[in-house]
């Protein structure tokens, strides 16, 4: 069942499109991020399902009840941002126990859910301490558990670990998917953040100047980038101009291979760098390795052929070639996708 739906939904600054005819849906239980660079709608998204920016066209609908007009404290939706906006004054109990009070619920319900929210969050007992005593993470916690405690419809996040270090946030982001799989909470998370957005959540949506670039799961959107925008933003390089004849490719760096059924004539082509397989220059593109960056057990490998453009690859650390190496590159079909229309 759709719990959030966005119809054509337009947010202008002058003549800036900060959101263009979007529409999305979000059903019940279902967790999605909307990823993509700062400035590209994801933010203004979130406001107006919170009702904090109004559209200028479209409507957005909460259970299927139309949200034009319905102030944010009536829309029954949690807010958590990435600066938390706890309030320093008061005690861990009391910014849970926030929301609750605007709703006069009665102290003891208070209290039990209070401590019930806290020991989910992990910090059993921590009522009276104050705020100003919790590291970065435990705060992230507070912020969570004061949005979930009047059990909101739909949980929005913004950027909920942007302020946090690699170790931590990589840590929380899963202890989150299971609060939320437990829960059976309903999630729409912004972020710029694609490990953050990949980890957390079921389907995944890429923004581009105010326009859906993409949905679909975080496999989907991983393994076939719709567009050379959402390649590029998910960080993918080895893109190049393409004429298809049959099952082949024409391009810079020889003949790739193509997906089963990919119309014939000019395109665009991502080859993913898992596809790029290193080989001795005899057998393969001729290429010299340019550069090489350690990643754990795993080598980044930037080559370069004779008069084309560079190619990333990765290999694993033990079978690595040096820097100033020529080695040999042949490509999998698996790994090569097809963008659209080239220049």
């Amino acid at each position: 069942m759709t719990l959030l739906r966005l119809d054509e939904v337009t947010v202008r600054y002058g003549e800036r499109a900060a959101l263009d005819a979007v529409d999305l849906e979000v059903a019940e239980h279902e967790t999605v991020s909307v990823l993509g660079p700062s400035g590209g709608g994801k933010s203004t998204l979130l406001r107006v399902v919170a009702g904090l920016e109004r559209a200028h066209t479209g409507r957005v609908w909460l259970a299927g009840r139309d949200q034009a007009g319905v102030p944010t404290h009536r829309r029954g939706v949690g807010l958590m941002f990435q600066d938390h906006q706890l309030f320093p004054q008061r005690d861990v109990g009391g910014n849970v126990a926030f929301g609750l009070r605007m709703r006069k619920v009665a102290r003891a319900e208070a209290e039990r859910r209070v401590a019930e929210l806290l020991e989910l969050v992990g910090l059993p007992g921590a009522q009276r301490r104050a705020i100003a005593s919790l590291s970065g993470g435990e705060q992230q916690r507070v912020a969570l558990a004061r949005a979930l405690a009047p059990r909101p419809k739909l949980l929005m996040l913004d950027e909920p670990l942007g302020q946090l270090d690699r170790g931590l946030r990589e840590r929380l982001v899963v202890e989150l998917r299971q609060l939320f799989g437990e829960l059976g909470t309903t999630v729409l998370a912004v972020t710029h953040d694609q490990g953050e957005a990949f980890a957390l959540a079921d389907r995944v949506v890429v923004m581009d100047g105010g326009r859906i670039a993409q949905t679909g799961t975080p496999l989907e959107v991983w393994q076939r980038p719709a567009t050379e925008f959402v390649a590029r933003f998910l960080g993918f390089d080895n893109l190049v101009d393409a004429t298809v004849h049959g099952q082949s490719a024409d391009t810079r760096w020889g003949k790739l291979p193509v997906p089963d059924g990919t119309p014939p004539g000019p395109c665009r082509l991502l080859v993913r760098p898992a596809g790029v397989r290193l080989t001795s220059p005899e057998k393969g593109l001729p290429c010299t390795v340019a550069a090489r960056t350690f990643r754990g057990d795993r080598v980044a490998l930037v080559l370069q052929p004779a008069g084309a453009p560079r190619l990333e690859a990765a290999c694993a650390l033990r079978d690595a070639p040096k820097e100033g190496e020529r080695v040999g590159v042949a490509f999998d079909a698996d790994d090569v996708v097809v963008l659209g229309a080239g220049s």
